[in-house]
């Protein structure tokens, strides 16, 4: 793996994986998973709930040491912590996009790496 590849398919790898570098900047407060919202019903029989739709509730889903973690979120809480979801995901993205890259780099660099030719008994 001393030789770097050349052309413009290893150029345009290159872009790519330059261009997604520059936006892993990791931000202490982004997080990983997803925001979704349920409906929940409080069990109060004279509550709009108990016949309709229910009460939103939000909930931050994430993976922490291979365990799903569940987390309820307050509605006040919502924008923000659906802008730090999102950064997470960007984050999670431009990594792939680099790691995406070396590999196809590194194919790229044994495809054009010069074949060995045994020699011929004699």
């Amino acid at each position: 793996m001393k030789q770097r590849p050349v052309g413009p398919i290893a150029a345009a790898w290159r872009k790519r994986k330059y261009s997604a570098l520059k936006i892993i900047d990791i931000p202490d407060t982004a997080l990983p998973g997803s925001l979704s919202m349920s409906y929940t019903r409080c069990g109060n029989p004279n509550c709009h709930c108990a016949h309709d739709q229910g009460h939103p509730a939000w909930s931050l889903t994430f993976m922490s040491d291979g365990v799903k973690r569940v987390i309820r979120i307050p509605h006040e809480w919502v924008e923000e912590v659906q802008r730090r979801v999102d950064t997470g995901r960007r984050l999670q993205d431009a990594l792939r996009e680099v790691l995406t890259a070396n590999a196809e780099l590194l194919a790229l660099e044994r495809a054009q790496r010069p074949r060995r030719t045994k020699p011929k008994p004699e």
